[in-house]
């Protein structure tokens, strides 16, 4: 009988201890949803009072700049348009896109909408007057943005190509990567001097302080970025990762992100006196802790501060570094920002 009672006693402690141990967990859970749920009505909150910084710092301070009133007459040629003979390498504000051939990624209305950072194919943005691409490739050597795949990397290199024979004095920086968690195409290196050989500008840090007229007649600078494997070798037709250099934060947030992309440039040093190219994205990351996750409406949070940020390079004594500017979605506005600095640049204005 004693021993019955005892199994009984063990048996109703065990009960206990799983009744508890469940009720913990229920707990544990009702919390993380409610930590969730906090998060998503606090969110659209954080994100207007970021909107509101912004925009206060828009009308207290204004969007102009040097050049901020130029705009080029034909953005196609644009270049050509500053005189090549005048335009150092270093001084040309280079209008770039953010993946930049993802206007077909993904399964459209379906997937799309959560990787398309463009909609305008690589020729398009060319003649609209990009002059950097960001081109992310995994193995079969198609482009893709993570775990979406679009067209072939041939659509990107026709494209450039066809861009190039339309004119004569364009200098594009292309930015081929490997997308991350994928493996590298092979022989890419041998496949992109095949297509594009002729065009190349081999890797040398006296380019930096030359003019378009003294590169020409060569017109791509290839920077190539594998994963786990060496990068191009020096005095090549391709350029390392380190020419290319940011400093990129996941965010939603856009004062946030504007004020991470100030501070970050000015630790780097003035166009003049450094060898390699710095990019500066005027984009925003949608977040899966947010209920908001297409591409579209929340980097377009901060499209609209990119001639507002230049004018806070100038006010925070920073212009002088300014030379890559990346964007999702590019406009001519955001050409005409650039190509005004350039401009104001080479005539001693800024």
């Amino acid at each position: 009988m004693r021993g019955l009672l005892s199994h009984v006693e063990k048996f109703g402690a065990q009960v206990s201890t799983h009744v508890e141990q469940i009720g913990a967990q229920v707990s544990t859970h009702a919390e993380q949803i409610g930590a969730i749920v906090s998060t998503q009505l606090e969110r659209p909150k954080l994100i207007e009072n970021e909107t509101k910084t912004l925009r206060e710092l828009e009308e207290s301070s204004g969007c102009n700049f040097p050049g901020s009133d130029h705009h080029p007459t034909d953005r196609k040629n644009w270049i050509s348009g500053l005189n090549p003979d005048k335009v150092h390498l270093k001084q040309i504000v280079w209008p770039g896109t953010h993946d930049s051939a993802t206007n077909q990624i993904g399964v459209e209305i379906i997937t799309r909408p959560f990787a398309e950072c463009q909609s305008l194919s690589i020729y398009e943005q060319l003649v609209l007057g990009t002059r950097l691409l960001d081109v992310r490739v995994n193995e079969n050597r198609e482009v893709c943005h993570g775990i979406l795949v679009s067209y072939g990397v041939d659509v990107v290199i026709n494209d450039v190509k066809r861009f190039i024979s339309e004119t004569e004095s364009e200098i594009i920086i292309l930015e081929f990567r490997t997308e991350f968690g994928h493996n590298n195409p092979p022989e890419f290196e041998k496949y992109l001097e095949q297509q594009l050989g002729e065009y190349l500008i081999h890797q040398d840090d006296k380019v930096f302080d030359k003019t378009v007229a003294e590169i020409l007649p060569k017109r791509i600078i290839c920077i190539w970025k594998p994963r786990n494997s060496n990068p191009p070798k020096p005095g090549g037709p391709f350029w390392s990762s380190g020419y290319l250099q940011d400093n990129w934060i996941d965010t939603d947030l856009p004062a946030t992100k504007f004020e991470s992309n100030l501070k970050y440039l000015s630790q780097q040093p003035s166009v003049n006196l450094r060898k390699y190219f710095y990019r500066v994205e005027n984009t925003l990351t949608p977040q899966t802790d947010n209920l908001v996750v297409h591409v579209k409406p929340v980097t377009n949070r901060i499209r609209w501060c990119a001639r507002l940020f230049i004018a806070q390079c100038f006010s925070r004594n920073v212009a002088d570094r300014l030379q890559v500017y990346s964007t999702d979605f590019i406009d001519e506005d955001f050409v005409d920002a650039c190509v005004g600095l350039t401009w104001a640049r080479i005539e001693g204005k800024a």
